[in-house]
This record gives structure tokens, sequence and C-alpha cells, in this order.
């Protein structure tokens, strides 16, 4: 009986079941972070968070090219030896990116800081290197384990970097900014090790040969060469924004900023990374077999149908949801993330099926695509800049970045097979019910200041929203 009742329980497919591990997994590891944020808005100031946000865009910008790309070849090889000689050349490539960012911090830190405007930072960053070949390594094992299917292993792992990475922010506070950016390097190594362990007891992993090495790299040179520029501009124009509002408006802008995209790219990226992980996983199967454009058509319908009702939600709350779990002094962070989270809802439905460049073997377009971002993102943020205003700049970057998106959905459409209604289709089921779920915050605006009428509209708004989740979650399990 107890059996049958566990059965019963499990999701209807192997995807479903894939994306249901990772998602428990990496719903722990990043809840970690947001309950332990209100704790670290209140012994760090928005400079030390804006020293961070610095320091993870230049970390995010290097290691996203570290192994050259290749680690998205791993899953795809039929033969596990092949797929050894991937994972062996992009070992290779990140050790070789450390050496080199070891060397340009050793020879230009100083400069690297002030030209960022923030000197201080020149002192902290013989961290850049270590956090490189850290992260390059994670990226390595974590492609590796999607491969394998071993998703309760990346699961684990992502639980242990934020322990990990949170007991070293927490408990070092005493020093300062430097925890913080520590305890971001440090949590990545030990997510890294727990995943190595696995791949390093192959047997396969024993008999790599440099012949076969060389041959993988030619083999899949479509990576490096149009891979990773494609990951270099859209990783580049991501982090954009805390490097430029450094520069611009100073570190404490740049630490709002980074506190408002923490907050809601955090929930939002939870389920749109398990998602992309096993979407990757299938993907190539799907393709070989011509199953891919309903694969596609049914992962977006289902994120769309997710990620709008709470997106709504919280840009009509975010700058009271701030002040109030924050505090007041964060409250422009509230007003920062209510114009980012129209940019981040696209980001969530369609940068998991963004790994269709590499499944279809498009990597130029998928390099035009984050060129054609990155432009459009560095204007936004030059009108921002010419207005002198923050907020103005974030609403222009957001814009942008949407505007991106949904051409690539489009994009999605065409090379699929499908009808450009796969696009408005989903979008338009999920506003309706969007709006439905979210009307008593609609109905409670002229209220704002009435705190009980305020307090009664986000109750029953959450509690529309919860039973619109637990209506799709009947559906799959």
């Amino acid at each position: 009986m107890k059996l049958g009742l566990k059965n019963k329980a499990k999701p209807k497919s192997k995807f479903v079941r894939g994306v249901s591990v990772l998602v428990g997994g990496t719903t722990i590891a990043q809840l970690l972070m947001v309950v332990i944020s209100p704790l670290l808005t209140r012994i760090y100031s928005p400079e030390d968070f804006g020293m961070l946000a610095i320091y993870a865009a230049l970390l995010s910008i290097a290691a996203v090219i570290s192994g050259m790309r290749y680690e998205l070849a791993i899953p795809l090889p039929e033969s596990a030896q092949e797929a050894v000689s991937v994972l062996v050349l992009t070992i290779i490539c990140v050790l070789g990116t450390t050496a080199v960012s070891a060397v340009a911090v050793w020879l230009a830190s100083d400069l690297m800081a002030d030209i960022m405007g923030v000197p201080q930072l020149a002192s902290l960053l013989w961290l850049l290197p270590l956090g490189i070949l850290l992260q390059g390594m994670f990226k390595v094992f974590n492609y590796w384990a999607i491969r394998e299917k071993q998703y309760p292993d990346i699961a684990r792992a992502k639980i242990f970097q934020s322990v990990v990475m949170l007991l070293v922010q927490v408990l070092g506070y005493k020093a300062g900014g430097v925890s913080l950016l520590a305890g971001h390097a440090i949590g990545q190594g030990f997510g890294s090790a727990k995943l190595a362990r696995s791949a390093l007891r192959r047997p396969e992993f024993k008999r790599w040969r440099w012949k076969e090495v060389r041959l993988a790299a030619v083999r899949y040179r479509k990576f490096p060469l149009f891979s990773t520029w494609e990951g270099f501009f859209n990783t580049t124009g991501s982090q954009l924004p805390p490097l430029f509002f450094a520069a611009l408006f100073g570190a404490g802008a740049a630490g709002i900023y980074a506190l408002a995209h923490r907050v809601i790219a955090t929930p939002i990226s939870i389920l749109g990374q398990a998602v992309a992980n096993v979407f990757f996983s299938s993907a190539a199967e799907a393709h070989r077999e011509g199953k891919l454009g309903a694969l596609v058509h049914s992962i977006h319908y289902k994120l769309a149908q997710i990620a709008m009702p709470p997106a709504v939600a919280l840009m009509i709350t975010a700058p009271e949801v701030f002040s109030v779990i924050f505090g007041e002094q964060w409250r422009e962070a509230g007003h920062v993330a209510r114009w980012m989270t129209p940019w981040l809802y696209l980001v969530f439905i369609t940068s998991p099926l963004s790994t269709l460049f590499a499944v279809m073997e498009k990597q130029q377009h998928g390099m035009l695509f984050q060129v054609v971002m990155l432009i459009s993102r560095m204007a936004a943020i030059a009108a921002g800049a010419w207005c002198d205003n923050l907020l103005a700049a974030v609403i222009y970057f957001s814009l942008a970045s949407a505007l991106c998106w949904t051409g690539f959905l489009l994009w999605i459409a065409h090379n699929t097979g499908h009808t450009y209604r796969m696009v408005t289709t989903p979008a338009a089921r999920a506003a309706i019910i969007s709006f439905l779920t979210t009307s008593p915050l609609w109905l409670a605006l002229p209220f704002k200041n009435n705190e009980v009428v305020w307090g009664a509209s986000l109750t029953l708004s959450a509690c529309f929203i919860l039973t619109h989740y637990w209506r799709l979650f009947r559906k799959v399990y």
C-alpha cells in the first residue's frame, strides 16, 4: 500500500522527475540565501553589496568563457569515452584561463579598480582567479552530471554551495566586505568537489588520450568559435548594470541594484535553471527523433503559467515588500525591482530554451543574438546615464532586454516549425490567470496606506496564486 502511494506521488514523466529533483535542491539552496538576506542587509552596507556585485560581475564574465564553452558539448556525444575527452579538454581550458586571469590581476589590479570607480576593490581582486578556477570546475562537472542524469548529486551540490557561502559571509562579517566576496568564491569550490568525485571514478576517465582530446577540440570547435562569444556577450550584457552603476552612480547604487536583482532573480531562476539543465539533456534526443517542436511548446506554456502571476504581484508590491523585509533604507531597491520584473519574467520563460543554439548547432545565431542584446543594453544604460538617473537607467535596460528576449521567442517559433501563436497564446492565457489571481491587489491600490486592507489583499492574492500552483502541480503528479 505504501509503495502504491509512493509511486502515485511521483511525476508522470522522466523530464518532470528530473526537474523536480533539481528544483528541490535549488529551491533549498536559494531559499537559504533569501532567508539570510535580511540579516546580511543589516550587517553589510550598500557599498559592501556594491563591491560584491562588481566582483560577481567580473567573475561571471570571466567564468562563462573559462572552459571555452566546451562544457556545453559534454552531454552531446553518444560515447562516454568521447565525452570524457571533452571533459578533459574543458578542464585544460579552465586552468589556462585561470592562469591568464592571475597574471592580469597581478599586473593591473589597481588600474582595474580605478576604472570601475572602486579603488578599495584592488586589494581584493586576488579572489578573482580563485573564483574563476572554482566556478569553471563546477561548470565542467555539473555538465557531466547532467549527461549522466545525476540530478540528486547536482541538487546536493547546490545546497552545499549555499551553506558554505552563507557561513563564510555571516561568520566573517567583522572582516567587512571581503567576507562577502570570499564566501561567494569558496562556496563554488565545495560544490565542485562533490560533483567531481563521481566523474573521476569513471573507468573512461582513466583511459583518456591526448589524441582523442585533440579530436574532440576539432569536432566541437563551433563551441569556442561561436558559443564562447555568445556566452561572453550574454553575460557581459547582463552584468553591465553593476559595473556601470558603480562607475556612474557609486558603489551604493550598484549594491541597490544587486540586492533587487538577487531577490527577484533568485526565485525566478530556481525553476528556470533546473528546467534548462533537464531540457538540455532531453532536447538533443528530441531533436534527433524529430520531437523538438512539441517539447519546446510544452515547456514554454508551463513556464508562462508558473512565472506570470507572481511577476505581476511583485510589480504592484515591490517597494513596500522590500522596505518591510530589508529595512526602509532599501525601499529604492524595491522601486528598481519593480521595473526589472518584466525583463526577468521573459528571462525565466526563454533562457532555459537558449540551449537550442547548441542542440541545433546554430551557435552563430546565438552569437548574433547576444551581440544585438549587448549593443541594445549598452545604449539603454547610456541613455540612463545621460538622464543622470539610476531608475531611468534600470527602466531602459529592462525594456531593451525584454525586447531582445521577445525576439528570441519568435526565433524559437520559426526554427521549431511553429507559428507565432506559440508566443502569443501561452502569454495571453497566463495574463488572464495573472489578472484574476492578483485582482485583490488591483482593487486595493486606492487603499495602499491602509495596512489592514493592503495586508488582506496581499494574503488573498497569495492564496489565489497558491491555488493556481496547486492545479498545475496536480497535472504533473
